[in-house]
């Protein structure tokens, strides 16, 4: 039985002395293959008696694992330092980089979106969003805006080869959203609808066919004309600065009566157009199963990107969507 210890004590100390995978691999056959002696020594077991056979057999396969399990713990140390060799090896110096990489931040476009949303929702607002995709009935129908309606030609539609002519859209406006909130809301109502809307427009300074607009709604019992001109001027207050005062002219909007655009006092005193308001008309709250006769309210909007362009005073609305990276790292 000496003799099998031993032998797996020798195979042992050979394992334990190979320096890589490459020596270690060619000890294999002679230590654990056919021919390897802790192989050969089942051969001898014929030669002994029954009751010696079964102890020596224990102890062949006990040299046998000893030698296995020295050989795959061996095996894994040398991978792992080789291993670590290769992959120092393969680093890269990278310490010629000093400069911090450049931080990626907000879109400027984003960013007033986010600073209205928070002025608003500080008012008491909601924000509610709806489908790019609209149809006749959400986009102008509902709104009071018939087909034959002349400001229906105001909006340059871009209509969508869906169902029936000029019955799918992109929508001109957000206002779609009021009317489906609305819809499937009970009254009293706050909320504000932000998002992506489409026109015609050629770009220029001053336009975009696709921008964004910000358009708030208030439904609920004895809401007047002074709640939308106090709500303007504390939004425009927040948002602009204590200093920047508002107005409103009487204007015309076929979903709201009386109607009228706001304005914002500039610097230099003179005044400038931020967006349009009103009371809801009462054909869109019918439309909406609204009684008019006991809930009122007032809707509002303007350009979100209009309103960037006068916040940050710059001189064409273009670079909002030029994606120029010098342009945006000011912002």
């Amino acid at each position: 039985m000496s003799s099998y210890e031993q032998l797996a004590t020798d195979a042992v100390a050979q394992i334990e002395g190979a320096g890589d995978l490459d020596t270690l691999e060619a000890l294999r056959p002679a230590l654990l293959g056919k021919k390897a002696p802790v192989s050969l020594a089942k051969k001898d077991l014929g030669s002994l008696e029954p009751d010696q056979r079964k102890d020596a057999g224990q102890a062949i396969n006990a040299a046998r694992q000893r030698i296995e399990s020295t050989f795959t713990a061996r095996h894994a140390d040398l991978a792992s330092a080789a291993r670590a060799v290769a992959l120092e090896a393969e680093r890269l110096d990278l310490t010629e980089f000093q400069a911090a990489p450049h931080a990626g931040h907000l879109h400027l476009i984003t960013q007033s979106r986010d600073r209205l949303e928070d002025v608003f929702i500080g008012m008491g607002y909601t924000v509610a969003e709806g489908p790019e995709v609209e149809t006749a009935w959400y986009n102008f129908e509902a709104l009071n805006i018939p087909e034959w309606h002349p400001a229906r030609g105001s909006f340059d539609t871009i209509f969508v080869n869906l169902g029936e002519p000029e019955e799918v859209m992109l929508r001109s406006h957000t206002s779609p959203v009021q009317i489906r909130t609305m819809e499937t809301q009970e009254p009293p109502i706050y909320i504000i609808a932000p998002g992506r809307t489409f026109r015609t427009d050629t770009a220029d300074a001053t336009h975009l066919p696709a921008f964004n607009q910000l358009e708030g709604l208030v439904i609920d019992k004895g809401i007047t004309m002074g709640d939308l001109a106090g709500t303007i001027d504390e939004f425009v207050r927040t948002f602009f600065g204590a200093e920047v005062k508002t107005r409103l002219r009487p204007s015309f909007f076929p979903f709201t009566e009386p109607s009228a655009e706001f304005d914002i006092s500039l610097p230099d005193g003179s005044w400038l157009e931020l967006g349009g308001c009103g009371m809801v008309h009462p054909n869109v709250l019918r439309n909406c199963g609204i009684d008019p006769e006991i809930w009122q309210g007032f809707a509002f909007g303007f350009g979100i990107d209009r309103l960037a362009v006068m916040r940050y005073r710059l001189d064409d609305i273009r670079e909002l969507v030029n994606n120029d990276v010098r342009f945006l790292r000011q912002f």
